[in-house]
């Protein structure tokens, strides 16, 4: 008899549907902070000034909000494109915040939400360079373009570029510098990199395609799943947008012209 219900209840224990896992948005309550990945040196987008390693930006601003939306702290954590994936993936933060463009590739492993910017692509080179006078001269023999590593730039260019040599680098500035120095001709960059890289920077120049070149989404990005989290930073998404949080934020920054719909 007892073989009998030892048999019944393991048998009903098998039956049991397993338990879901809780949503991040729990985790997040529960912690009472919510960790974002963001990218340090995204001049208007998620900047911290070296000197005095204060934080600002548009979406140092937005994620400020979603904390307050959810009535938890803020935790921001140093990530880059480069390691974008990886530290969602590791858990290292909830939710990436720095203007993220949507592409094929990180669409197969990350989740965005509605886009908040889109930005074409632009150069910056050296009031003295001679061998770039204007888009045109950008894709030829001998020139020398730098991309950061990660970023959306470097696929684009790597498809677009027939003639000039591209570089990739992955260290803070390293193509700021390449382009200062003379080892490189130009930089490439969006439209609120270069805008405020511009402003602090007296040795460069902006060159503009001629006509729409490459225009990219930007958004948040979390990992797959969890429909729940999604539903809510989506939510927050929408709300800052309707509310005009976002536009008063993009007005500080000067990015009105690339504000998404």
């Amino acid at each position: 008899m007892r073989r009998c219900t030892l048999i019944v209840m393991l048998t009903g224990a098998l039956a049991m549907p397993a338990q879901a896992a809780p949503s991040r948005l729990e985790r997040v309550q529960a912690d009472a902070r919510v960790r974002v990945c963001i990218w340090p040196d995204y001049y208007g987008i998620t900047y911290r000034n070296p000197k005095t390693q204060k934080l600002s930006g548009i979406d140092i601003e937005m994620a400020t909000e979603l904390g307050k939306d959810l009535g938890v702290d803020v935790e921001f954590v140093d990530s880059s494109f480069a390691r974008l994936i990886d530290d969602l993936a590791a858990d290292h933060c909830d939710i990436a915040m720095f203007a993220i463009g949507i592409t094929p590739s990180r669409a197969e492993k990350l989740r965005f939400t509605r886009p908040h910017l889109a930005s074409d692509i632009y150069a910056i080179s050296s009031k003295t360079n001679r061998r770039i006078k204007d888009w045109n001269d950008i894709d030829k023999p001998g020139t020398i373009v730098v991309v950061a590593k990660g970023t959306v730039h470097e696929p684009v260019m790597k498809e677009k570029l027939s003639a000039a040599q591209l570089l990739v680098l992955d260290f803070p500035f390293a193509r700021e510098q390449e382009v200062e120095s003379g080892r490189a001709d130009v930089f490439i960059a969006d439209y609120p990199y270069s805008r405020r890289f511009l402003a602090n920077a007296d040795w460069a120049r902006l060159i503009s395609p001629p006509s729409t070149y490459h225009i990219t989404p930007y958004a948040y990005a979390m990992l797959p799943g969890d429909d729940v989290w999604y539903a809510r930073i989506e939510r927050f998404v929408a709300d800052v947008k309707r509310d005009g949080r976002l536009r008063e934020a993009a007005r500080r920054y000067q990015l009105e012209p690339i504000l998404s719909p």
